[in-house]
């Protein structure tokens, strides 16, 4: 078992937790037949990801990358297959609009932008804004994706966030405190190729 550098909350696994998991399965299974009329080849994916959009309706893929997102569906379908684990989105793309109203509001609520920086970024610094930041759910799903997310080339790179992955196919960021480390750092910056 790989060791996290960080605890995740404490969190028992609660019952209905369990049953979804598990409903969840049982329907990517009922929906292979109908997944392999469609894609023969990828039946597995397919059946995977509709049983998951059922699972977490709300979900939003648009706007990641092409990469980020193929990466994140294969990921949660072997979570999913492999695991038993589901992996949920809770945000993924995020427009620069939405992003800099995300941070006024958290500058307002922190007292500074200096503070607000350790849980959210401006959106010239977001990798939200370039479609390949993604926040997860369940707890246990962002452990699954922090133990074999490298596969898919997604990683956990900020202590505080252990929902925050982003698709990074260069290899394994450095792993910082918090997203104000990444703009002191200017690790954002170099990782995009800008100055």
């Amino acid at each position: 078992m790989l060791l996290l550098s960080t605890p995740y909350p404490c969190r028992t696994t609660r019952r209905r937790d369990r049953l979804y998991r598990l409903a969840t399965r049982m329907l990517a299974v009922a929906l292979l037949p109908a997944a392999f009329l469609v894609a023969p080849r990828r039946a597995r994916h397919v059946a995977c990801q509709w049983a998951l959009t059922a699972r977490f309706p709300a979900e939003d893929l648009d706007g990641l990358t092409p990469a980020t997102r193929a990466a994140f569906e294969a990921a949660r379908a072997e979570a999913l297959w492999g695991h038993g684990e589901l992996v949920g989105l809770t945000d993924g793309y995020r427009d620069a609009h939405a992003q800099a109203r995300l941070f006024a509001e958290a500058v307002r609520r922190f007292g500074s932008a200096k503070l607000a920086t350790k849980w959210i970024l401006p959106p010239d610094e977001s990798r939200h804004v370039t479609g390949t930041a993604l926040d997860v759910r369940p707890i246990e799903g962002a452990r699954w994706l922090e133990q074999h997310g490298a596969r898919h080339h997604l990683y956990r790179v900020y202590d505080n966030e252990w929902w925050h992955f982003e698709y990074r196919p260069a290899g394994r960021p450095p792993r910082l405190p918090d997203p104000s480390a990444s703009i002191a750092s200017g690790l954002y910056a170099r990782s995009e190729g800008r100055s």
